[in-house]
């Protein structure tokens, strides 16, 4: 008896791990969608598509999980690890390149129909293209504009920017000079992460910074392009005093309450904040979106777009592309913008009316989409070591007037490259 109740347990057990994989038993399969939405608007968009999903796809379920952007990275490595990834992946591109080139993501240009890989325009397919395979589909991007005091510009008399005239970056340096006086400032810079926000916007002036050579092998370089953006804002907090120093280690939530209260005209923020300034606005506070400054180059600018990716190991990416791809139809990439304040990369999603309103300058911010790129770290191995431990101290340093420009040209270019070396070996 004893000996037919183990052999009993062990074909019991063995059946039960043959049906993990729900296809093989000719059952329902279950894929797992981990969501970063953190926005009641986007958890709600988010859910409410997997739910129609559900609905119409018996035999394929979906679950959603919920992530963070705050752990993600992490989480993410130690679940690919651990063989436990989610079969679908919410991210930014700027996360994915170490993944990419890990084999923990699945390379998805045989994956895709081709009505969304049309779609979306070929700069933001760059974005998750690493090695020649692309490993995130691109979904949601956010060019970086000036949160503007529209009654404090309107008073001052200074020319309004629009993306057909913007500001060039000295026009920009001496009207923000002109807005300020008797304990205010023409502009707040919150650069508690200093990086990204000064290469993308670099991306203006013409800088690059990242050079790859003919031997695929990346070294940086800090021209004159790549000063513009890095003097602008030196000189606005140590020369014209007309950027406070104080909200260099702010987030930009941080620098909200001093915007309401009239202690800065201008905040450059993400396009998403203006859900953040709707909800905590005073009564009759009037504000609007200008675009940020042109250099050389006009408008563009570097973006990490978000996306989302199928693991390696999923045992079902053929299901999990067509729900990426349910997910991504232009009606549905349009909720999800909305529901996240920011702009589909879909062509046919920009489109939509809705992302061409006045109300909330939906309108100036779609203006932008043609001039977003992909972000010039990208691609670029040892871009978060290099991040953390060369360039964001360098360039809190340099803005705080602790060093000089050439000090901060020789510690990105000299120290970063010894440090993007080592993983370019």
């Amino acid at each position: 008896m004893r000996t037919r109740w183990i052999v009993a347990l062990v074909m019991g057990l063995l059946l039960t791990g043959c049906s993990s994989d729900n296809s093989a038993s000719g059952g329902r399969i279950t894929l797992h969608f981990q969501s970063l939405a953190w926005q009641q608007e986007s958890v709600a968009a988010n859910k409410e598509l997997v739910k129609e999903w559900n609905a119409a796809h018996p035999d394929v379920r979906v679950e959603y999980v919920q992530g963070s952007w705050d752990s993600v990275h992490d989480q993410l490595l130690t679940s690919f690890e651990g063989g436990e990834a989610p079969d679908i992946i919410h991210d930014a591109s700027d996360d994915l390149a170490d993944f990419g080139y890990g084999g923990y993501l699945a390379d998805l240009r045989e994956l895709l129909p081709d009505r969304l890989k049309s779609d979306i325009p070929q700069h933001s397919w760059e974005t998750a293209t690493f090695g020649g395979g692309v490993y995130g589909v691109p979904f949601l991007q956010e060019p970086r504009v000036l949160i503007a005091n529209a009654k404090w510009l309107k008073g001052s008399g200074v020319r309004i920017p629009t993306p057909q005239k913007p500001w060039t970056w000295e026009e920009f340096r001496t009207i923000a000079k002109q807005l300020s006086g008797n304990g205010t400032y023409g502009v707040a810079w919150p650069l508690k992460e200093p990086v990204s926000a000064t290469l993308n916007l670099s991306l203006s002036a013409g800088g690059q910074l990242f050079h790859r050579g003919a031997d695929g092998k990346v070294t940086v370089r800090f021209g004159a392009a790549d000063a513009v953006v890095p003097e602008t804002v030196h000189e606005e907090v140590n020369t014209d005093r007309s950027a406070s120093s104080a909200t260099l280690g702010m987030g930009g939530s941080d620098t909200l309450p001093g915007f309401f209260g009239g202690k800065y005209a201008m905040v450059p923020l993400g396009f998403s904040y203006r859900q953040q300034i709707v909800q905590q606005a005073p009564k009759g506070f009037d504000w609007q979106v200008l675009p940020a400054p042109a250099g050389a180059d006009g408008l563009t600018q570097g973006v990490s777009p978000q996306t989302l990716s199928i693991a390696e190991d999923s045992p079902h990416k053929k299901e999990a592309a067509e729900f990426i791809d349910f997910l991504l139809r232009p009606k549905n990439m349009v909720r999800l913008a909305l529901g996240d304040w920011m702009l589909p990369t879909g062509t046919e999603a920009l489109k939509d009316p809705a992302l061409h309103t006045t109300k909330d300058d939906w309108a100036t911010g779609t203006a932008l989409a043609a001039h977003l790129r992909s972000a010039p770290a990208q691609s670029v191995r040892g871009y978060p070591e290099w991040k953390d431990k060369i360039a964001t101290p360098a360039f809190q340093e340099y803005y705080s007037g602790a060093i000089d420009l050439d000090e901060l040209r020789q510690r990105l270019v000299k120290d970063g490259n010894l440090v993007l070396a080592r993983y370019q070996r």
